[in-house]
């Protein structure tokens, strides 16, 4: 990869905060900017930003609560035979 810019958010928000155009563009400018200046392969520039003053979020990020293992579990398990069955294919376990 000879560019990258670095955004220490949780995943699938690597352009910024929801609804937070004003961040949204700064970072898309940090990218398209990135074409222009990175001179050499993996440059790697992190943004500005953070995600919120409060850093423990991180701490927090996708933790699942033991009571709703089972129920997650049981909706995971739903979502991939009904994604095997609109692939017309066999549902397959591999536990």
């Amino acid at each position: 990869m000879p560019r990258l810019l670095f955004s220490d958010f949780p995943l699938g928000n690597p352009c910024g905060r929801p609804y937070d155009a004003d961040m949204q563009h700064h970072i898309v400018g940090f990218a398209l900017g990135l074409f222009d200046s990175a001179t050499l392969p993996r440059t790697t520039v992190q943004t500005p930003y953070a995600w919120s003053e409060d850093e423990s979020w991180k701490q927090r990020y996708a933790q699942i609560d033991p009571a709703d293992a089972e129920r997650l579990r049981s909706m995971g398990e739903t979502r991939r035979e009904r994604q095997q069955q609109a692939k017309g294919g066999a549902t397959q376990r591999s536990d």
